[in-house]
């Protein structure tokens, strides 16, 4: 961890998609290792994260739409990047189904426009694009996916991330092949959990709200098993990822980040995790959950990931457990009810995570 934070002091990063949920616990990470960051994305919703954690006056933040060339493009160009993480996306399986076109839009021609405005940053020396776990062909088998498994989504959103990846490989391919070209990779990681996610249609947002309600949380697909893990998880793996390439070329490449097998579990047993975590904090209403009546729209019912090439290549493992991650959520969520802010508890999280110990380290 003390390499990671060396590597970044007064590295110029410029990050897509900043003030989104990811995006947001990224910049924070990036600011308290000391990197100067511009972030590149749409304006941010009234009580995001981003906003909570106030850090707009802690980098440059522009106001775009990756969709717009142009402006994206100069503005790489004006800040001159090291390290570029493209993170905006539209990020939503059911909000696919609903605005496909809009989900292509974003997704595909958006990151075709970063890295064409990429080819004009003569200062960069590592890119990554963040993609999912969903890339993959799902078979519904009971191994998990390798980084040379097919890339064929399903659904819009997945589907478009698949476009994504091959997109990234074809640039690549195409323009990117001298010495000075920039190192470039793909990551692919589980479904991320942690505090300061307020997305619509998402587990862990909607056992919050409806807990905090004393409303019962209603599950779709309870028998589903998806890779959950903290979002500290795979952050840490671009990180580690990004700085590796940036030394040295042979790093770059296609990565998956989830967490160990015996994290993988089923939606229902994630909500009951969550059940548990919140009841044995709770001095008002308790949690509970029951079966809600299915969308009829596809969603895959067993997606795991095989972080083989992660662990031996990088060093990259997972730190905690579904359930700790869990509980890391509860307290994130119970920390500020109880009198801390919500930048106070994210700093302690990272700070616990990267194993820090001086509060003089985040900048506060």
């Amino acid at each position: 961890m003390e390499d990671l934070r060396k590597f970044y002091k007064n590295k110029k990063v410029f990050v897509t998609g900043h003030t989104g949920f990811k995006g947001a616990w990224l910049c924070r990470i990036l600011f308290h290792f000391g990197a100067e960051i511009c972030g590149y994305a749409l304006k941010e919703e009234d009580g995001s994260l981003f906003s909570l954690l106030q850090l707009e006056r802690k980098m440059q933040n522009v106001t775009g739409d990756i969709r717009d060339l142009e402006q994206l493009k100069k503005t790489m160009m004006a800040f001159e990047p090291e390290i570029v993480f493209h993170m905006a996306a539209q990020p939503l399986v059911l909000e696919s189904y609903l605005n496909p076109v809009y989900t292509y839009e974003t997704n595909v021609l958006g990151t075709v426009n970063v890295l064409e405005a990429l080819r004009y940053c003569q200062k960069t020396k590592s890119f990554l694009n963040v993609t999912t776990d969903k890339v993959y062909e799902n078979r519904e088998w009971c191994w998990g996916y390798r980084e040379n498994e097919n890339l064929c989504g399903y659904d819009p959103y997945s589907n478009s991330k698949s476009c994504s990846e091959l997109v990234t490989y074809s640039y690549k391919q195409s323009f990117f092949q001298d010495e000075t070209a920039p190192a470039i990779s793909t990551a692919r990681s589980g479904n991320v959990i942690g505090g300061g996610d307020f997305s619509a249609n998402r587990i862990i947002p909607d056992c919050i709200k409806a807990a905090a309600k004393g409303e019962v949380i209603l599950v779709r697909n309870p028998n589903s098993i998806r890779p959950y893990q903290h979002v500290l998880e795979c952050l840490y793996g671009y990180l580690l990822l990004s700085m590796k390439q940036y030394q040295d070329k042979k790093y770059e490449g296609a990565y998956n980040f989830g967490p160990e097998e015996d994290s993988c579990v089923t939606t229902g047993e994630l909500v009951s995790l969550f059940c548990e975590s919140w009841n044995e904090r709770s001095t008002q209403s308790l949690a509970s959950w029951n079966t809600e009546r299915t969308t009829g729209l596809h969603e895959a019912n067993y997606l795991k990931l095989d972080c083989s090439k992660a662990k031996s290549v990088l060093g990259w493992k997972p730190k905690w457990s579904v359930k700790e991650a869990i509980e890391k959520v509860v307290d994130w969520e119970k920390g500020y009810k109880n009198g801390k802010s919500r930048r106070e508890v994210t700093d302690f999280q990272i700070r616990e995570f990267f194993n820090e110990k001086d509060n003089s380290l985040l900048g506060i």
